[in-house]
């Protein structure tokens, strides 16, 4: 058993992951949900300045941020759980490849969708327009990742690209069931991630 991990999130947000992760791993670990309140969100912006969750605090005591690399992070950490492709391969490149490109697009979309106000000087002015958006990119992005799928990211192989996509499906502002009618295989994906333990107990602690 590893070290004690502190993970540091809110219900529903890019701390999912992340614990999906440490529980795949076998890690100890305790969620602490992060306030909204001035307080709380004063104390978590000394722990990190980004003020954004999740952060993680490491057995050495350092903090990482950006669910992606702590994601990336734990793969690497905790070899033997064989949650990625081994470094340095084909498979382990196009690991990396696929969860800079669900950081990076997927997980923005995400954001302009739901904070779409803040994608503007003119805020809610043109929160309407910035969501239709976004809403079309999130579907465009997921059709793309759709096609990758045979079952996993990395086709047979279970890594952690699998519970991170699972995650930001999951947000996305069109209805599950539809959104599975439009991509069968993300559909047939949803339903593997599901069924794992992992997933089950952070479906679980996140749901309140």
């Amino acid at each position: 058993m590893s070290s004690a991990y502190l993970l540091f999130g809110r219900p529903g947000s890019g701390n999912y992951a992340v614990q999906i992760a440490l529980e795949e791993i076998g890690a100890r670990y305790e969620q602490i949900w992060v306030g909204k309140d001035a307080e709380a969100v004063e104390k978590f912006l000394t722990l990190n300045p980004t003020g954004r969750v999740p952060a993680l605090r490491l057995p050495d005591g350092s903090v990482l941020s950006e669910s992606a690399a702590i994601l990336i992070h734990l793969s690497l950490a905790h070899p033997n759980a064989k949650l990625a492709p081994e470094p340095g391969s084909t498979a382990h490149a196009r690991f990396l490849q696929w969860m800079v490109y669900l950081s990076a697009n997927v997980y923005e979309t995400a954001l302009r969708y739901f904070y779409s106000n803040r994608y503007s000087t003119r805020g809610a002015a043109d929160a309407e327009v910035i969501r239709a958006q976004a809403a079309s990119d999130y579907l465009r992005q997921l059709e793309l990742v759709s096609r990758q799928l045979s079952p996993y990211m990395l086709g047979g192989q279970y890594t952690l690209v699998d519970p991170y996509l699972h995650m930001l499906a999951s947000w996305c502002p069109l209805q599950s069931q539809l959104l599975y009618e439009h991509f069968p295989s993300l559909g047939v994906h949803a339903r593997l991630v599901a069924e794992r333990p992992s997933v089950k107990k952070a479906d679980a602690d996140n749901a309140g």
